[in-house]
């Protein structure tokens, strides 16, 4: 599996991805918003786009799809929640359902609602596996609930789906907001070594190529996996006065998110 990060350099931070088969060149656009640049290095490497993923229906992830489509005649893919969100879906995806990329390439879908309600994630069925997940997971964050989403489903994803993957899981967020990510944790959890660390390695990183971090990595400098953390803890307690001394995983995370939409 061949996997090219594209980043837009728009206002909102984009990747897009590019997933290709080496055998046979056959390749799938994620998100390709910025269709110019995906359609360029697909030329470039001689790969042929012949389907498009959409993991979810915001208009930054979906404004390119007409433009590699007219060009590829490639196929759309989405949630199959999405048909009435998404103009043009040729397959519906659902849980468990394999997206093939030519003869090597195999991608899980998952279904990972909280940013929408309608939103999934890929992972692949490789030895070191990839999580290509849209906006329901970034680099040190966790995506907002502000469109479409709810909160709640959003803390079900991350304990029930995204916790239980592999720590080797390579993670392919859909923007680059590492930095304020890192320094948010650090609001909430200032002792924490790690992410110290690694905002001091990505302050002045090349978004054109940008970190790739793992599972386990996210566990260590992600506060939205840190959810029984004595100081993120004690940290909310200043923010929240009412919080119970000892308040369970969904509680922190559903403060956390809170805190995290205005700050």
């Amino acid at each position: 599996m061949i996997v090219k990060q594209v980043w837009t350099g728009n206002a909102y931070r984009n990747f897009n991805y590019l997933i290709a088969c080496p055998e046979t060149g056959d390749a799938l656009a994620i998100d390709p918003l910025d269709y110019t640049k995906c359609l360029a290095y697909a030329d470039k490497k001689g790969w042929t786009i012949s389907q498009v993923l959409n993991t979810h229906e915001h208009a930054d992830h979906t404004g390119g799809n007409n433009g590699v489509i007219a060009a590829t005649d490639a196929k759309l893919l989405a949630h199959m929640g999405a048909k009435d969100t998404i103009p043009g879906i040729d397959i519906g995806l659902c849980a468990g359902d394999v997206v093939k990329v030519g003869k090597t390439v195999d991608l899980e879908c998952l279904d990972t609602p909280g940013h929408t309600m309608r939103h999934v994630c890929l992972l692949s069925r490789t030895d070191s596996p990839a999580l290509f997940c849209g906006d329901t997971l970034f680099n040190a964050g966790a995506g907002n609930c502000h469109n479409g989403g709810f909160p709640d489903s959003l803390y079900d994803t991350f304990v029930s789906q995204l916790v239980t993957l592999p720590d080797n899981t390579l993670i392919y967020p859909g923007h680059d907001y590492i930095i304020n990510n890192l320094k948010f944790t650090l609001d909430r959890e200032p002792d924490n070594a790690n992410a110290k660390d690694l905002l001091n390695k990505v302050r002045d990183q090349d978004p054109e190529d940008a970190m790739v971090s793992t599972l386990g990595q996210e566990k260590q400098i992600n506060t939205f996996f840190r959810l029984q953390n004595p100081s993120i803890i004690n940290g909310l307690r200043e923010a929240f006065p009412n919080l119970e001394s000892m308040p369970d995983s969904k509680t922190v995370f559903l403060k956390l998110r809170e805190l995290r939409n205005s700050w």
